[in-house]
C-alpha cells in the first residue's frame, strides 16, 4: 500500500483535534447570535471576546484593534481598498512588491483601474525586497506600503522591521500580509511598526473561512462590508462564532508549540535541502537559505516540468505543489520565480514542499527517493536534457 504524505501545508493545514473540539459546542449547543441580548447569545459573544483577546495578545496588540474576517484574502482587500478610499485626499500612490500574493496584486490592479498608481518594488535573487528601491519609491502622495511578511512560495522572510521603520519615517501607513508567517514565527506589531496585518486561520491548523485584520488604533480606515454594527461597525454580518473560536484555539496552540515546532521543522527542512542538493543534479534552491520559514523548501529542477512532477508524486501518495502556475490552468510560470530572476524554462520545473509538526524524517526519505526517480524518468524523456548531456561530453 502506497504511503500518504502531505507536504503542502503552505496551501492549507489539517485542522487540529483540539481546535475542532473547541469549535463543536458552538454549532449546536452555544449557537446563539452574539448580537442578541439573551443568555444564549451572551455565551457566543463571550467566546468571540476570548478569541479576540488571544489573537491580540499574540501580536502585542489591543483587543479593539482585531477585526475578524472570512480569511486572509478579505483582510488584504480590506486593508488596501479601504485605506485607498479613506486617504485618497492625501494621495493616490501605493507601494507593494513584485512577489506579493495575488490577493494583494489583484487588489492593486483594481486600484490602478480606479485612479491610483502602484509601484511594484523589485526583489533580489533570494526574494528579499530591495530596501533602497522601496524608500526611493516613496512620494509625497504615497499613502500605503504593503509588503508580505514571508513569501508563500519560496518562504523568504522579509526585513519587516526595517520596512516598518522606513514607512514610519516617511509618515506612510504599513500593511503586511502575514498569512504565511503568523503562527510560524513571533510577530510584534509595535516592534515592527506595523499599522495593518492580515492573517488566516487555516494556515495554522485552524478552520478555513476565518481570518483577521489588525488595524492600529487611530488608522482612518472605513467599513468594508456594510450592514449591521458587528466588529465595531467596520465589518457587518453575523459573526462566524465556531470559526472565531477555532481561530482562537489554533492561535493558542501555535503559540504553545512554536519553539518546539520551529526547531523540529528547521532541522527537517535543512536535511531535506541537503539531500536534494547532494543527490539530484541540476537543481536550484529558491528563496533565502537562512531567512526563510521553518517549514518551506522550494526547488527548481532543470529539464523537468513542474506539473508532470506533481502528478507523478501524487501517484505515489505525495501531496506537494509547484512554483509553476500551470497547475491552475496557466502556461505562465510563477511571478515570484520570475521576479527572483529565474528564466521561464527553469521556473516551470519548480516544486514546493511545506512541512508540518507531524512530518517525519522517514517520510522525507521516501519523498527524496521518489523525487530522484521521477526527475530521472522525466529527464530521460526530455530532448533538451539529451542535448545538454551531449554538449557536456
Amino acid at each position: 500500500m502506497k504511503p500518504f504524505i502531505y507536504l503542502d501545508n503552505a496551501a492549507t493545514t489539517k485542522t487540529a483535534g483540539e481546535v475542532v473540539e473547541a469549535m463543536l459546542p458552538y454549532f449546536s449547543e452555544h449557537y446563539g447570535n452574539p448580537s442578541s441580548i439573551y443568555s444564549l447569545g451572551a455565551a457566543s459573544k463571550e467566546a468571540v471576546t476570548q478569541a479576540r483577546e488571544i489573537v491580540a495578545g499574540s501580536l502585542g496588540a489591543m483587543t479593539n484593534e482585531i477585526y475578524f474576517t472570512a480569511g486572509g484574502s478579505e483582510a488584504d482587500n480590506w486593508a488596501l481598498k479601504a485605506t485607498a478610499e479613506a486617504y485618497a485626499d492625501k494621495g493616490k500612490h501605493v507601494i507593494t512588491s513584485a512577489i506579493e500574493h495575488h490577493a494583494v496584486l489583484h487588489t492593486c490592479e483594481y486600484l490602478e483601474k480606479n485612479g491610483f498608481s502602484v509601484t511594484y518594488v523589485g526583489v533580489d535573487e533570494n526574494g528579499i525586497v530591495k530596501l533602497d528601491e522601496l524608500e526611493a519609491a516613496i512620494r509625497p502622495d504615497t499613502i500605503l506600503i504593503s509588503i508580505m511578511f514571508a513569501n508563500n512560495e519560496i518562504g523568504t522572510i522579509q526585513p519587516i522591521e526595517k520596512i516598518g521603520e522606513i514607512a514610519k519615517k516617511h509618515g506612510v501607513l504599513f500593511h503586511t500580509d502575514a498569512v504565511q508567517a503568523y503562527g510560524q514565527i513571533p510577530i510584534d506589531v509595535d516592534r515592527y511598526h506595523i499599522d495593518m496585518l492580515s492573517a488566516s486561520g487555516h494556515k495554522l491548523n485552524g478552520p478555513k473561512g476565518i481570518g483577521f485584520l489588525y488595524i492600529r488604533k487611530g488608522i482612518r480606515i472605513r467599513s468594508f462590508v456594510h450592514g449591521g454594527g458587528q466588529e465595531r461597525a467596520r465589518r457587518a454580518g453575523t459573526e462566524n462564532v465556531p470559526g472565531i473560536v477555532g481561530l482562537g484555539a489554533a492561535v493558542r496552540r501555535a503559540l504553545r508549540m512554536m519553539e518546539e515546532k520551529t526547531e523540529k521543522e528547521t532541522m527537517l527542512r535543512d536535511e531535506l535541502i541537503r539531500r536534494i542538493e547532494a543527490e539530484i543534479p541540476y537543481c536550484r534552491l529558491n528563496g533565502d537559505r537562512h531567512r526563510r520559514l521553518p517549514n518551506n523548501v522550494n526547488f527548481s529542477f532543470r529539464f523537468v516540468e513542474g506539473e508532470s512532477l506533481l502528478i507523478m508524486l501524487d501517484m505515489e501518495g505525495i501531496c506537494a505543489s509547484s512554483g509553476s502556475a500551470c497547475t491552475s490552468g496557466s502556461l505562465d510560470p510563477s511571478h515570484v520565480l520570475l521576479a527572483i530572476g529565474l528564466p521561464h524554462e527553469i521556473a516551470h520545473g519548480s516544486l514546493r514542499l511545506t512541512l508540518s509538526e507531524e512530518t517525519t524524517r522517514e517520510e522525507l526519505d521516501t519523498v527524496v527517493d521518489a523525487i530522484k526517480r521521477i526527475v530521472e524518468r522525466l529527464r530521460a524523456m526530455s530532448p533538451l536534457y539529451e542535448d545538454f548531456l551531449k554538449e557536456k561530453q
